[in-house]
């Protein structure tokens, strides 16, 4: 067998189980396999799909992430137009559509189907032999805007259905389907955090966050959110293929789809009725945000005989859920420090019921959003609840008579420390790293294993030396005895002992191991890395001024400033006073290069590379006594390119720089 059929049965064997896993994990939420084995298969696919470029194809997992950012949308015309929903918001707006269906076609009887009403973007997605090859907003609802390379970046979406598939339901091989894009609970909220913990403004709403992520030029973004795709409606030629939607549906889940898995037939309006008082009591269980229900006329030819009107289907309505808000009284507004040393302000309300909770607190998230409010103390307010989340305040609805304004305070409620704010950011800040509010999440991050390693020191030994008050901070583990230790809940001599040693062991690992473990924001393991070779020292660095560092190589100013700024907290320098004192390592042991063949040449790596990590390439070039830069200039050497290098390499080529492929990088370096 020559070594390009062979290349193809291996690229075969490869995308059809990454496929697989793709469904399992994204689709099933049953993962197989760890997350490292399915990066190695895909990894191995990019690179024999480098070797061999004419075997990539369009429906290719590889294929998920387009390439650079465009400069404007497309627009399509819809096969037949994406009509809007009419809504019910009572049962007697639900009977009479009921009535409307059944006098519009003269029975007795009508069957529906029952689905969860999503909260996100419709969005259309156009198969042509069973490969996508269209993504489509709704837009007006005859055109909307061509979002492909967006689309396609959403795991639960698949890039390609098996022929035996569409062969088992007689279904062509062109299709189209209409879905939603949306954004989970727990997607939204990990990204909020996120956004938090970099001192941005957090977004508003699931469907707003979501929608924003499908509608922008650079995929990539699309990529670094976590969305999903429901499916609800198939067609072919712009009509239903099947004769029934739920028939449509199980053909849709089949096909790899996600659908609404609860979705019921219902022979009748009472049993619509009932599943929507089901689905009211339930829907605070569900990974999504729902705000109805929406019900289809289960034939597909009793649609097409009631047709539809300008804006919406005859033969299908939204049940609206009512609102879950409230009106109550602002009677305070606190602040709470996060694990992170974010400052949030509270506000405290006189206690009313919610959907059936009460209520007594909402977060006003940060001082932007209490001078957008213009909330103060002593405002009647607007609340809102969504899910099983504290509600958030909507508005102002009356303001107090004796209303007093809020201001962010000046010291830490928990420790007293000066509070920090960066010009650039929405958040206030304790950064002292032994803040007793962020004390359990330094200790479980300096102990992690990319920083001290200290293995035994998981959750629930820290909740103890914490609760017990035995560890105030990440200093006070170099001075715990064995005896107390081993008298904490599920821990003996001899894991106490083990732990100790741990801790000595930790002494001994580099400074740049150390610089990581204190939790300086925006300080990762590689810059953790490229200040320690730099400065040498720990007392180096905690002296070290913006403009110094900044010499760095991939440190910014933001960068530069957090790290003065923790320095220059006095209970920091105190922390860092104490370990030293306890005997870590606070010093760089600078190797020197094996041979000095890359002595004077920097280099810049992007897209991933199939043989070594980004640590371990840069590791070969310094121990060759080159340098390693994170940005393109004038004075890069040489810019190294794997598999989907990103912008770097456009501006390498802009400016004349060597391009050297994995092959060529290699050949370098053993000359």
């Amino acid at each position: 067998m020559s070594s390009a059929k062979a290349a193809a049965k291996d690229i075969a064997r490869l995308r059809q189980e990454i496929r697989h896993h793709e469904y399992c994990y994204y689709v099933l939420d049953e993962p197989e396999i760890s997350d490292a084995k399915f990066d190695r298969l895909m990894n191995q696919l990019k690179a024999l799909e480098a070797e061999h470029p004419r075997l990539v194809t369009p429906d290719s997992p590889s294929q998920r992430v387009g390439g650079a950012p465009r400069e404007g949308f497309l627009t399509v015309r819809h096969s037949r137009a994406m009509l809007s929903l009419d809504n019910a918001y009572s049962y007697d707006e639900l009977r009479d559509f009921d009535r409307r269906v059944r006098e519009g076609i003269g029975r007795d009887r009508v069957d529906y189907v029952c689905e969860h009403k999503f909260d996100g973007l419709s969005i259309s997605l156009q198969y042509e032999d069973g490969v996508l090859v269209r993504g489509v907003t709704r837009g007006d609802g005859t055109t909307g805007e061509d979002v492909t390379p967006n689309v396609k970046t959403i795991r639960s979406i698949p890039l390609s259905v098996a022929r035996d598939i569409l062969k088992k339901h007689r279904l062509p091989g062109d299709f189209e389907v209409r879905g939603e894009i949306i954004m989970t609970r727990a997607a939204f909220e990990g990204l909020n955090r996120q956004q938090e913990q970099q001192g941005l403004k957090r977004y508003v709403n699931p469907r707003n966050t979501a929608a924003g992520a499908v509608r922008v030029l650079d995929p990539a973004i699309t990529a670094s959110r976590r969305l999903d795709f429901y499916a609800y409606l198939l067609l072919a030629d712009g009509r239903p293929p099947l004769k029934r939607h739920a028939d449509s549906l199980a053909a849709l889940q089949q096909m790899q789809f996600r659908i609404c898995a609860e979705f019921a037939a219902s022979r009748s309006i009472e049993e619509v009725e009932k599943y929507c008082d089901r689905w009211e009591e339930k829907r605070e269980k569900l990974p999504y945000e729902i705000d109805g229900i929406v019900v289809k006329v289960d034939e597909a030819a009793v649609q097409q005989e009631l047709g539809h009107t300008a804006k919406a289907p005859r033969w299908a309505i939204a049940y609206k859920y009512p609102a879950r808000q409230e009106t109550t009284l602002v009677n305070d507004i606190i602040v709470q420090v996060g694990r992170t040393g974010a400052l949030t302000p509270v506000a405290v309300l006189e206690p009313v019921q919610v959907g059936g909770v009460t209520v007594s607190r909402s977060t006003l998230h940060n001082m932007d959003e209490v001078e957008r409010l213009g909330v103060q103390i002593g405002d009647t307010v607007l609340i809102e609840r969504a899910g099983e989340v504290i509600p958030h305040v909507v508005k102002v609805v009356k303001e107090g008579k004796d209303r007093r304004p809020f201001a962010i305070l000046t010291k830490c409620p928990e420790c007293g420390s000066r509070i920090h704010k960066a010009e650039d950011e929405v958040a206030y800040r304790c950064v002292n790293a032994a803040c007793p509010a962020k004390r359990k999440e330094s200790l479980l991050h300096f102990a992690g294993r990319h920083a001290m390693n200290i293995d035994g020191l998981g959750e629930k030994i820290v909740d103890q030396l914490v609760d017990s008050g035995m560890v105030k901070d990440v200093a006070d583990l170099y001075h715990l005895k064995l005896e107390p230790l081993a008298a904490l809940e599920r821990m003996a001599e001899k894991s106490a002992q083990n732990l100790l040693d741990e801790i000595e062991a930790s002494k001994k690992l580099s400074l740049s191991r150390l610089i990581y473990a204190l939790g300086i924001r925006f300080v990762g393991e590689r810059t953790g890395q490229l200040l320690a070779e730099h400065f040498g020292s720990l007392d180096a660095l905690k002296d070290a001024t913006e403009e110094q560092l900044i010499e760095v190589p991939e440190v910014g100013p933001k960068v530069a400033a957090s790290i003065v700024e923790f320095f220059s907290e006095a209970a920091n320098k105190k922390l860092v006073k104490r370990l030293v004192e306890a005997g870590l390592n606070v010093k760089e042991e600078r190797k020197a290069p094996k041979d000095t063949r890359l002595a004077g040449k920097t280099f810049v790596f992007t897209g991933e590379l199939s043989n070594y990590s980004r640590e371990q390439a840069g590791g070969l070039v310094t121990s060759h006594g080159g340098k390693v830069t994170s940005s393109v200039s004038k004075k890069t050497d040489y810019v190294v390119v794997g598999v989907e290098p990103g912008s770097k390499y456009d501006k390498a080529k802009s400016l004349g720089i060597a391009i050297l492929d994995e092959a060529a990088f290699q050949k370098l370096l053993s000359k």
